[in-house]
């Protein structure tokens, strides 16, 4: 539960964003950046759960004086997938580059105190700007969430996921054009096709625009990925430098 209610601004956008089942409840942000990084959340097959604003970090000032930090949002992650079981959870900031140097004085001592109380905890701490938000990836996400709403059509879904098995590697116009020529049961096929990605049934490449021609593959059993764990030890040894993996979902070995 967070521990300071989000109140309504006429200066920022404010709202709840639907957690699909990542969070206790609707979850509340207070800027249309920290809404976004939401969606990210959702989409994100490595997250667990997810609260905002879930603790007050209180340190003390140059002035003398007691103050505290509220960060954005807290992430556990999943404990049954590599990597995400060899990940810390995380606590992070949700900022706009810009207000981030702009307030940097201000913010600094708060960051400081915010790496301290996670260290001791052996959580990380990371700081989440547009930079690392607002990608190709995200609008792919969104895109993909869309999807995940629809109803599901096994007959569809075990046709696509047959046909996926025999290919190995295509992209969605060829995946289509091998189970039909005729345009209404290609139009039929496409949002069920869209939907597997979406549930990382079928697998793509997140970092380029999504079209009819991008590259898209079979997913490997689990356990066949699990067998290289040293490569996900070695990844998450270094996530000081590579933060933005917070924000992505399970990928494909070989992708």
């Amino acid at each position: 539960m967070p521990v300071r209610k989000i109140p309504r601004s006429y200066v920022t956008v404010t709202g709840l964003t639907a957690s699909g089942g990542k969070s206790d409840d609707s979850t509340g942000y207070e800027s249309s950046l920290e809404h976004l990084c939401h969606k990210l959340l959702v989409f994100n097959s490595n997250v667990l759960k997810y609260e905002e604003q879930p603790i007050r970090i209180y340190f003390p000032g140059a002035d003398g004086k007691t103050h505290h930090y509220t960060p954005d949002l807290f992430l556990n992650y999943r404990q049954d997938i590599a990597p995400a079981k060899y990940w810390k959870p995380l606590l992070a900031e949700v900022k706009w580059r810009k207000d981030l140097f702009k307030d940097w004085q201000e913010l600094k001592p708060k960051f400081r105190a915010a790496r301290r109380y996670t260290r001791e905890r052996h959580w990380d701490f990371a700081i989440l700007t547009n930079k690392e938000i607002i990608t190709p990836y995200l609008a792919n996400a969104i895109f993909l969430l869309t999807f995940r709403k629809h109803p599901i059509n096994k007959v569809h879904s075990t046709l696509l996921l047959q046909a996926m098995e025999e290919l190995g590697e295509t992209d969605p116009e060829t995946l289509l054009l091998t189970l039909t020529d005729d345009p209404n049961r290609k139009a039929e096929l496409i949002p069920t096709l869209w939907q597997l990605v979406a549930n990382h049934l079928i697998g793509v490449s997140m970092d380029t625009r999504l079209t009819m021609r991008s590259r898209i593959w079979t997913i490997q059993p689990q356990g066949e990925v699990e067998r290289d764990e040293g490569i996900y030890q070695l990844i998450a040894g270094r996530s000081r430098r590579m933060r933005w993996r917070a924000l992505r979902y399970h990928e494909h070995l070989n992708s």
